[in-house]
């Protein structure tokens, strides 16, 4: 079970605990909107570039949390604190990345650091991550967001907020977004009662996230 789990770094800050409250909470609690940009060289998968804007209340609240000066601002150092204390909290969930080949996961690297900032009273949180291995574009690739805790919800409000760079000709990029109905009927056969009763203990959750789905020829 992931429930509780990232809740033991919870002495870091209390933004931990507001992330990782899915032992208490099975639906979202934060909100972010987010973009998504892959860069593509020479036909692979070089990397993905995250951009999570997140809502007016959570960001208040880190903003209190991190403002260790008091003066209602986050400097640089206020900043790194929150971007360290981020990278630590998500590395057990992969940093909420969803990358498939032809339905089958694919291993990235945890990226090098989280970047945050504070822009108009909302917090953003920026990063690089690149598959571990060579990531040709063939077949279906499928790129997506998702918490498997269910307690953050990441949003991409156009499907122009999931782009590729440099697509190669033959390839197709499109958006899919899953209808939650559908997607349970769908995968009925794999979803069981532990599933409906504590969504947050597995990472089924993937099955409703909205994906960048680029589909290549030959």
């Amino acid at each position: 079970m992931r429930k509780g789990r990232a809740l033991t770094a919870a002495t870091a800050a209390g933004m931990v605990a507001l992330f990782f409250q899915a032992d208490a909470y099975s639906h979202p609690h934060v909100f972010a909107e987010a973009r998504l940009d892959v860069t593509v060289e020479n036909d692979n998968v070089a990397a993905l570039h995250h951009v999570w804007r997140f809502d007016d209340l959570f960001s208040s609240t880190v903003l209190v949390e991190f403002d260790k000066n008091g003066d209602m601002k986050l400097d640089a150092d206020e900043l790194k604190d929150v971007a360290d204390t981020v990278y630590a909290s998500l590395a057990d969930f992969g940093y909420f990345q969803l990358v498939t080949r032809d339905g089958k996961d694919v291993a990235m690297q945890a990226p090098d650091k989280l970047i945050a900032d504070f822009v108009d009273n909302q917090l953003i949180i920026l990063f690089e991550s690149k598959p571990k291995d060579a990531l040709p574009l063939k077949g279906t690739v499928d790129f997506g967001v998702y918490d498997p805790t269910f307690y953050t919800a990441i949003d991409f409000t156009e499907d122009e907020y999931m782009a590729v760079d440099g697509l190669p000709l033959g390839c197709q990029r499109s958006v899919v977004r899953p209808d939650p109905d559908e997607a349970i009927a769908q995968n009925q056969s794999t979803l069981t009662d532990a599933f409906f009763n504590d969504p947050t203990g597995n990472d089924m959750s993937k099955i409703f996230a909205t994906r960048l789905e680029v589909t290549c020829q030959g």
